[in-house]
Protein backbone atom coordinates (compact mmCIF):
# COMPACT_ATOMS: atom_id res chain seq x y z
CA UNK A 1 0.00 0.00 0.00
CA UNK A 2 1.31 3.10 -0.92
CA UNK A 3 1.01 6.50 1.13
CA UNK A 4 -0.49 9.39 -0.25
CA UNK A 5 1.83 12.40 0.37
CA UNK A 6 0.07 15.73 0.43
CA UNK A 7 1.60 18.64 -1.07
CA UNK A 8 2.22 21.92 1.27
CA UNK A 9 0.49 24.33 0.87
CA UNK A 10 1.93 27.85 -0.55
CA UNK A 11 1.19 29.98 2.96
CA UNK A 12 2.56 27.17 5.02
CA UNK A 13 6.03 27.00 2.67
CA UNK A 14 6.04 31.03 2.43
CA UNK A 15 5.91 31.02 6.19
CA UNK A 16 8.40 28.74 6.52
CA UNK A 17 10.79 30.76 4.64
CA UNK A 18 10.01 33.97 6.15
CA UNK A 19 10.45 32.75 9.93
CA UNK A 20 14.24 31.09 8.33
CA UNK A 21 14.90 35.04 7.22
CA UNK A 22 13.33 37.17 9.56
CA UNK A 23 15.09 35.28 12.43
CA UNK A 24 18.40 34.60 10.66
CA UNK A 25 18.58 38.19 9.48
CA UNK A 26 17.44 39.79 12.63
CA UNK A 27 19.89 37.40 14.64
CA UNK A 28 22.91 39.06 11.84
CA UNK A 29 21.61 42.29 11.77
CA UNK A 30 21.54 42.09 15.48
CA UNK A 31 24.94 41.22 15.83
CA UNK A 32 26.37 43.48 13.25
CA UNK A 33 24.88 46.70 15.62
CA UNK A 34 26.12 45.34 18.60
CA UNK A 35 28.73 46.50 20.83
CA UNK A 36 30.55 43.38 20.94
CA UNK A 37 34.49 41.88 20.52
CA UNK A 38 34.70 40.53 17.15
CA UNK A 39 35.08 36.94 19.35
CA UNK A 40 32.11 37.76 20.77
CA UNK A 41 30.07 37.94 17.49
CA UNK A 42 31.68 35.11 16.10
CA UNK A 43 30.72 32.90 19.07
CA UNK A 44 27.43 33.79 18.37
CA UNK A 45 27.17 33.37 14.29
CA UNK A 46 28.81 30.15 14.87
CA UNK A 47 26.41 28.50 17.41
CA UNK A 48 23.58 29.76 15.02
CA UNK A 49 25.07 28.11 12.58
CA UNK A 50 25.44 25.27 13.92
CA UNK A 51 22.08 25.01 15.66
CA UNK A 52 20.48 25.28 12.40
CA UNK A 53 22.48 22.03 10.92
CA UNK A 54 21.98 20.31 13.70
CA UNK A 55 18.56 20.85 14.06
CA UNK A 56 17.51 20.19 10.29
CA UNK A 57 20.21 17.27 10.82
CA UNK A 58 17.57 16.12 13.57
CA UNK A 59 14.72 16.86 11.68
CA UNK A 60 15.95 14.34 8.54
CA UNK A 61 16.93 11.50 11.02
CA UNK A 62 13.75 11.45 13.10
CA UNK A 63 11.62 11.46 9.58
CA UNK A 64 14.18 8.91 8.15
CA UNK A 65 12.84 7.11 11.16
CA UNK A 66 9.37 7.08 11.34
CA UNK A 67 9.38 6.08 7.07
CA UNK A 68 11.89 3.18 7.89
CA UNK A 69 14.85 4.56 6.44
CA UNK A 70 17.61 3.11 8.93
CA UNK A 71 19.62 5.51 11.03
CA UNK A 72 22.22 4.73 13.05
CA UNK A 73 21.45 5.31 16.63
CA UNK A 74 24.86 6.83 17.02
CA UNK A 75 23.89 9.31 13.90
CA UNK A 76 20.48 10.28 16.02
CA UNK A 77 22.17 11.03 19.30
CA UNK A 78 24.70 12.90 18.26
CA UNK A 79 21.33 15.32 16.20
CA UNK A 80 19.67 15.29 19.61
CA UNK A 81 23.16 16.01 21.30
CA UNK A 82 24.09 18.72 19.14
CA UNK A 83 20.48 20.36 19.19
CA UNK A 84 21.09 20.65 23.28
CA UNK A 85 24.51 21.63 23.05
CA UNK A 86 23.75 24.84 20.81
CA UNK A 87 21.03 25.89 23.18
CA UNK A 88 23.21 25.25 26.11
CA UNK A 89 26.15 27.44 24.48
CA UNK A 90 23.78 29.75 23.58
CA UNK A 91 22.15 30.13 26.92
CA UNK A 92 25.65 30.83 28.47
CA UNK A 93 26.76 32.98 26.25
CA UNK A 94 23.58 34.82 26.69
CA UNK A 95 23.76 34.32 30.52
CA UNK A 96 27.31 35.79 31.36
CA UNK A 97 26.81 38.35 28.28
CA UNK A 98 26.46 42.11 29.31
CA UNK A 99 23.38 42.93 27.25
CA UNK A 100 20.18 44.06 29.06
CA UNK A 101 17.23 41.35 29.31
CA UNK A 102 15.33 42.65 26.46
CA UNK A 103 18.32 41.72 23.97
CA UNK A 104 19.35 38.79 25.33
CA UNK A 105 15.55 37.66 24.91
CA UNK A 106 15.97 39.26 21.45
CA UNK A 107 18.52 36.72 20.85
CA UNK A 108 17.15 33.87 21.58
CA UNK A 109 13.96 34.23 20.30
CA UNK A 110 15.42 34.92 16.90
CA UNK A 111 17.87 31.81 17.83
CA UNK A 112 14.67 29.67 17.70
CA UNK A 113 12.45 31.26 15.38
CA UNK A 114 15.69 30.55 12.73
CA UNK A 115 15.87 26.79 13.80
CA UNK A 116 12.05 26.98 13.26
CA UNK A 117 12.51 28.00 10.31
CA UNK A 118 14.98 25.75 8.99
CA UNK A 119 13.21 22.59 10.47
CA UNK A 120 10.02 23.63 8.47
CA UNK A 121 12.26 24.74 5.18
CA UNK A 122 13.85 21.49 5.20
CA UNK A 123 10.73 19.12 5.85
CA UNK A 124 8.79 21.21 3.07
CA UNK A 125 11.21 20.96 0.30
CA UNK A 126 11.48 16.72 1.28
CA UNK A 127 7.60 16.49 1.13
CA UNK A 128 7.92 19.00 -2.41
CA UNK A 129 10.06 16.38 -3.79
CA UNK A 130 8.12 13.17 -2.29
CA UNK A 131 5.06 14.89 -3.81
CA UNK A 132 6.44 15.43 -7.09
CA UNK A 133 7.56 11.71 -7.47
CA UNK A 134 4.40 10.46 -6.32
CA UNK A 135 3.01 12.71 -8.99
CA UNK A 136 5.52 11.18 -11.76
CA UNK A 137 6.40 7.92 -10.54
CA UNK A 138 8.82 7.65 -13.76
CA UNK A 139 10.19 10.06 -13.03
CA UNK A 140 13.84 9.54 -11.01
CA UNK A 141 14.66 12.24 -8.30
CA UNK A 142 17.67 12.06 -6.08
CA UNK A 143 16.89 9.52 -3.38
CA UNK A 144 15.39 10.50 -0.56
CA UNK A 145 18.13 10.15 1.99
CA UNK A 146 20.04 12.97 -0.24
CA UNK A 147 17.38 15.30 0.73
Amino acid sequence: MQEHIQKPTPAFIGASWLALFVGGLSFAVGLWNAPMQLNEKGYYFTVLMYGLFAAVSLQKSVRDRLEGIRVSGLYFGLCWISVMLCMLLLTIGLWNATMTLSEKGFYGMAFLLSLFGGVAVQKNVRDLALFEDQKSPAKMSAPIDKL
